[in-house]
């Protein structure tokens, strides 16, 4: 298939504090995204075609770059639409010396049968919770039925991955961690959607609530 288009790669310090640590977390920003959200921080790459297009090669010399600085893993961010690219760069990288910790970080809309695809290679999985209602899925987002989706592929990284594990330094070694965005008016549905980890996930659950909703985007429109 085509090559992915990448924004930009870095240590990067915005992530959760398991996540990015002190020394930052080997963030690779893919361009593109399954979802349409009118209030998307990051509409810049995520709707728009911005970045540069790169090898599976290339991606694989990246990660290697990224662990060399010390990063605490590499982290694939927006990465399903383009998860054959990243199968084959992981491919190329692992013998090449790759073993730092592997976080798959999406919007959690996806197919559980993708996800099903990346049991043993992915350590954490940091997704997603967007909606409990179907509708402002749609509205919002463009993203029909996103809570049915989201619940199935949820349960499978569950299933691969289990509760977050973490070292001695407070870092995530294997798990998973949810993020909510809680929207304005209720509209995210923050009660369902905890009513489902703690009845279908785990009520260990490592739980990321964000309250940073910032109108970006066409969301005034």
């Amino acid at each position: 298939g085509r090559n992915p288009r990448v924004y930009s790669f870095s240590a990067h310090h915005g992530e959760e504090p398991p996540v990015s640590g002190r020394r930052g977390s080997g963030a690779i920003f893919f361009s593109g995204c399954n979802m349409k959200c009118v209030y998307c921080q990051n509409y810049q790459f995520s709707q728009f075609p911005e970045g540069r297009e790169l090898s599976p090669e290339k991606l694989a010399d990246i990660m290697l770059q990224l662990q060399e600085e010390r990063c605490h893993n590499i982290n694939l961010v927006t990465p399903t639409h383009v998860m054959p690219q990243i199968l084959e760069a992981l491919r190329i990288a692992i013998p090449l010396g790759l073993k730092v910790t592997l976080v798959y970080n999406t919007s959690g809309y996806e197919l559980a049968q993708s996800i099903a695809l990346l049991e043993g290679i992915v350590d954490v999985y940091l997704s997603d919770m967007r909606y409990a209602d179907s509708a402002a899925a749609e509205k919002y987002s463009q993203a029909p039925e996103y809570p049915g989706y989201n619940q199935e592929s949820v349960s499978e990284m569950q299933r691969q991955v289990g509760v977050a594990c973490f070292d001695a330094d407070d870092i995530i070694t294997s798990g998973l961690i949810l993020r909510h965005l809680v929207l304005p008016q209720g509209l995210s549905g923050t009660a369902g959607i905890m009513k489902f980890i703690a009845e279908k996930v785990s009520l260990d659950t490592y739980i990321s609530l964000m309250s940073q909703y910032l109108p970006c985007h066409k969301a005034g429109a």
